[in-house]
């Protein structure tokens, strides 16, 4: 079950949780988040117009996204809405919760790697707040290091004798999604050292990202003059743009050097 930090919601916080009553007055819900601490959804904040019937807006076992509008830990009451969550926000935090789900399972296979005694609370204490806090999320800090190739994970705080397991299930299991565009140079060159004129084009082509760790550019011969230009991004807004970065850098050598360079997809 994730579980947040806090022991209460906070107003003004979108939480997830299961209606497990549906009365006249409104509905009961469960926050799984918070150690299933029960909320109420008034008929007054279950939808914006007139409510006839509760259970055509939510039913038993339904997991809902609603807001937090009051908080009263020493008389133990959470009041909730329905009515204040739009169609973003509800889509929003369903990925969130998707995501800590993610993050948590891979916790849980860290500590079966770990078998010394831990618990999934220790694993939380022991590094997984302190990620959330850097972070944001625990689920992105697992996409950063793999992202950026981080292979020492004590240097953020991991204690060592969860920082191996836990490196080898993220490098497993995390997925970070891609995105690859491609293009054919076609260049040639009438200097008499045309040849290194377009190999040294194409080599600082290939060099342009080497300190963006997400950037991967393969540039592999069709046969000349034709050059096949692979180029990975997370997106394919960045991963146009870095290509045109590419191109521009390559017409720029060869051109200079009295060669002639075209760039067709």
């Amino acid at each position: 079950m994730v579980v947040k930090r806090r022991e209460w919601p906070e107003v003004g916080e979108f939480v997830i949780g299961t209606a497990t009553n549906i009365e006249g007055h409104g509905a009961y819900v469960e926050l799984e988040e918070y150690n299933n601490k029960e909320g109420l959804i008034h008929i007054s904040e279950i939808a914006s117009s007139w409510v006839r019937n509760i259970r055509n807006y939510v039913r038993e076992n339904q997991k809902v996204v609603v807001k937090v509008i009051d908080v009263n830990p020493a008389k133990g009451h959470i009041n909730l809405s329905l009515r204040r969550v739009n169609q973003n926000q509800r889509q929003a935090k369903r990925k969130e919760w998707k995501r800590a789900q993610k993050a948590e399972g891979l916790l849980k296979l860290a500590l079966e790697e770990v078998n010394e005694g831990k618990t999934l609370e220790d694993a939380y204490r022991e590094f997984g707040w302190e990620l959330e806090v850097k972070y944001g999320e625990i689920y992105t800090a697992f996409e950063t290091i793999k992202k950026e190739k981080i292979g020492n994970l004590t240097e953020l705080g991991i204690p060592e004798i969860w920082a191996e397991p836990l490196l080898d299930i993220i490098k497993q299991y995390i997925e970070i999604p891609s995105v690859t565009v491609s293009g054919t140079f076609q260049l040639n060159c009438f200097s008499p050292n045309g040849i290194e004129v377009i190999k040294k084009a194409l080599k600082k082509a290939e060099k342009s990202f080497d300190n963006e760790k997400n950037i991967e550019i393969k540039i592999i011969t069709i046969g000349a003059p034709k050059y096949k230009v692979d180029l990975t991004a997370p997106d394919y807004k960045t991963a146009e743009s870095k290509l045109d970065q590419i191109v521009d850098v390559v017409i720029d050598d060869i051109e200079t050097n009295d060669g002639r360079a075209e760039f067709y997809r």
